[in-house]
């Protein structure tokens, strides 16, 4: 018989040996050995309904009599949508500033950057085993946002390369031109809105994937339904992986990164507060305001008389630096969840932005065309 996944019957997954079916139910279970790194994307894991990867799969039920019936693809595949939302801002960066040789336009301008983010796409929607159903990218433009007001020390365009800087509106027309969603935020952060689509849409889809690896966006992964991929390093980081790398929970993240600090956003940290100081604080008492501040911790923390002086004094700078770290949820969205659908690539209008940045070969990549209306 065959048997379909549901709360009490986990599915055996794994992305290798395709086509290959298990023999005996101890053959699927050493296959599906789980990776010893919690963060990583295991090639094989028992996986319940709301945690299958979408990848190119064998699956069987295994009955009493020892009998191995293999379940389809497609009876196994979650109806609801598969939502990856891309921080546009860190894939241009990661782009402009990877190995390899420079690209210009015909004009001569740089458009490295640019190119990169969209082949960087075009792979994304290409990738079997991340199945995009429905896409969004958010960009931080321009770079400063309402937290500047908040903090002068904050993450701002200076200092960052011109040449990357002007390719901004070239770099959201790329996405759109791939035939995805984008969202230019201009007084709030690509990362608020990236956290507001992921809790706006979590219960109305099977996974949400959150495309960077940014630490603030931790707070907002829940369980296996809110992940966040690293796609440079093949990383998967569901809520165990935020606890073992962090040693706090997701809603713990903005008031470890208070303590601790983010150089990557110019938030700088209370002094003397290490991550693995700032971790057991938090793991004892829970947030920055229930850490004692007049009576002894109760755990064992070098200097610790100094730590609790140091906090007592820069509780203020403490509260600031949390509330810069922690993400909105409540940012407008236009689009619903269905305007997010990935429905394919004009063919008129990326070829013609691969005709403008010189980049024709680019414009043979894409595997699926929009159907004229």
């Amino acid at each position: 018989m065959q048997v379909r996944a549901n709360a009490d019957n986990p599915v055996l997954v794994g992305r290798s040996r395709i086509g290959k079916r298990p023999r005996t139910a101890a053959e699927g279970a050493r296959r599906s050995r789980p990776s010893k790194d919690s963060g990583a994307i295991g090639r094989h894991r028992f996986c319940t309904p709301g945690a299958i990867p979408f990848e190119r799969y064998v699956a069987s039920h295994h009955g009493h009599d020892g009998s191995v019936t293999p379940i389809s693809e497609s009876a196994l595949m979650p109806t609801a949508p598969r939502l990856h939302l891309v921080d546009g801002t860190y894939e241009l960066f990661r782009a402009h500033y990877s190995p390899g040789p420079g690209r210009t336009d015909p004009s001569g301008a740089n458009v490295k950057a640019s190119v990169g983010l969209a082949r960087s796409l075009l792979a994304l929607l290409d990738d079997g085993d991340e199945h995009v159903t429905h896409i969004a990218v958010a960009f931080d433009h321009p770079i400063e946002s309402f937290r500047n007001a908040q903090f002068a020390g904050y993450k701002s365009s200076a200092g960052v390369d011109e040449e990357l800087l002007a390719q901004f509106d070239l770099a959201e027309e790329a996405v759109r031109a791939v035939g995805i969603t984008v969202w230019p935020m201009d007084t709030v952060e690509a990362d608020d809105a990236l956290a507001t689509a992921a809790v706006l849409w979590r219960e109305q889809t099977a996974q949400v994937r959150i495309c960077t690896p940014d630490k603030d966006l931790a707070q907002v992964v829940d369980g296996r339904r809110i992940v966040q991929v690293d796609r440079a390093r093949g990383r998967e980081i569901d809520e165990p992986a935020v606890r073992a790398k962090f040693g706090v929970g997701p809603r713990q993240i903005p008031d470890y990164l208070g303590l601790v600090g983010d150089a990557a956003d110019g938030i700088p940290g209370i002094p003397g507060f290490g991550a693995k100081t700032a971790a057991r604080l938090l793991d004892r008492y829970g947030h920055i305001d229930d850490i004692p501040l007049d009576t002894s911790w109760d755990i064992d923390i070098r200097g610790a008389e100094r730590l609790q002086t140091t906090l007592r004094q820069r509780l203020d700078d403490a509260h600031l630096y949390r509330d810069l770290a922690r993400l909105r949820t409540d940012v407008e969205l236009t689009e619903s969840l269905q305007d997010l659908r990935f429905d394919g690539t004009d063919h008129g209008r990326f070829t013609d932005w691969c005709a403008h940045v010189g980049a024709r070969t680019l414009a043979e990549r894409p595997k699926r065309w929009r159907t004229p209306q």
